[in-house]
């Protein structure tokens, strides 16, 4: 009798974990927060029950993001989330799994071994990273294999990563931590200085995902939100439009339209000409915001789509390179140019 194991593809997000089994498909996808409990330090809550805490908790409890711009600034909660989050994905295997991470393109050695070690630690059996562009490009159904060059746009909540991808392996990338979260941010700037209200990064979520925009829509739409006078300290409810958006978010989708003109002075004539011709592909949630696809065409002059189910490509994509392990041996691998780490 063959003993069940369950190999994983885990998208380790800032915003969002989601977790790829094989022969599954994606069985498990949760917000990045872990509440937990300072005097104890016990976990209360671990993703969504935990996303639905942040900025309600009692002082002795605290709801936090245990990753930020895509890589690990709390290990102990990384890998105390993510030992919970394996333990729901493989409820009934007697294996211990092997688990592919996807990482950002710049991430450095130091944040490499801490996102390595955190999974061992919550209990996979042997690790290996992808970066999150050669992920995104998989699980968008791009031909990578070939040498024709695709350019990947993944926003997600911490970062933004730009990458050529050909002959399954990234030729140019670059990784800036301007995504959702950042987008998130502006807003609440805005409204503060604007309607000299301050609103928390749940409703400024809310905004971007309901009205938000970075080009103008057919028909300017607006909703109403609450926050907190800023003269009163009382509860106000006011209206934004989805203009007032657009214009939020104007630098930092400036900041990521240079990275995707940095991609492009750094990319040979070649795949510069592929690109050309097979266009501009968007994944990752923060793609989702209306008009970024007709922005990006707007200014490269490039043709631009978001990619179908773009938010979570990465996890499809991780999963995809599943089959690769059985093809891994000790040492240097192919998969991603990383490392395969030790039993």
């Amino acid at each position: 009798m063959k003993l069940l194991s369950r190999d994983l593809g885990v998208d380790l997000g800032t915003a969002n974990v989601l977790v790829y089994a094989d022969g599954k498909g994606i069985v498990l996808r949760e917000p990045s927060v872990v509440a937990v409990d300072k005097n104890t330090g016990k976990i209360i809550q671990v993703g969504a029950a935990a996303q639905n805490m942040m900025g309600r908790t009692p002082g002795n409890v605290v709801a936090i993001r245990p990753l930020r711009n895509g890589v690990i600034s709390d290990y102990e909660m990384t890998e105390r989330m993510l030992a919970l989050f394996f333990r729901k994905a493989i409820r009934h295997a007697f294996l211990k799994p092997r688990v592919i991470v996807s990482v950002p393109s710049s991430i450095t050695e130091v944040e490499e071994r801490a996102v390595i070690n955190a999974a061992m630690e919550a209990g996979a059996r042997r690790v290996y990273l992808i970066e999150e562009p050669l992920a995104a490009a998989l699980g968008a159904n791009l031909d990578v294999s070939a040498p024709d060059g695709h350019l990947i746009v993944d926003v997600g909540g911490g970062t933004t990563d730009v990458a050529v991808i050909t002959m399954d392996a990234v030729a140019v990338s670059t990784s800036a931590a301007v995504a959702g979260d950042a987008f998130d941010d502006a807003i609440i700037r805005y409204v503060r200085r604007k309607h000299n209200i301050l609103i928390g990064p749940v409703t400024a979520e809310e905004i971007k995902m309901t009205i938000g925009c970075v080009y103008p829509r057919p028909e300017d739409i607006g909703m109403l939100a609450k926050g907190r006078d800023l003269k009163t300290g009382l509860a106000k409810e006011f209206t934004i439009q989805s203009s007032e958006t657009m214009e939020a978010l104007r630098r930092p989708m400036k900041q990521i339209i240079d990275e995707i003109f940095s991609v492009l002075e750094q990319t040979s004539p070649e795949l510069v000409a592929d690109i050309s011709r097979n266009g501009i592909v968007l994944t990752g949630g923060g793609s989702q915001i209306y008009g970024m696809d007709l922005l990006i065409q707007e200014r490269t002059e490039i043709s631009c789509i978001v990619a179908d189910d773009a938010d979570s490509c990465v996890a499809y994509g991780c999963g995809k390179s599943l089959s690769w392990m059985n093809h891994m041996q000790d040492g240097t691998i192919n998969l991603a140019r990383r490392r395969l780490m030790r039993d």
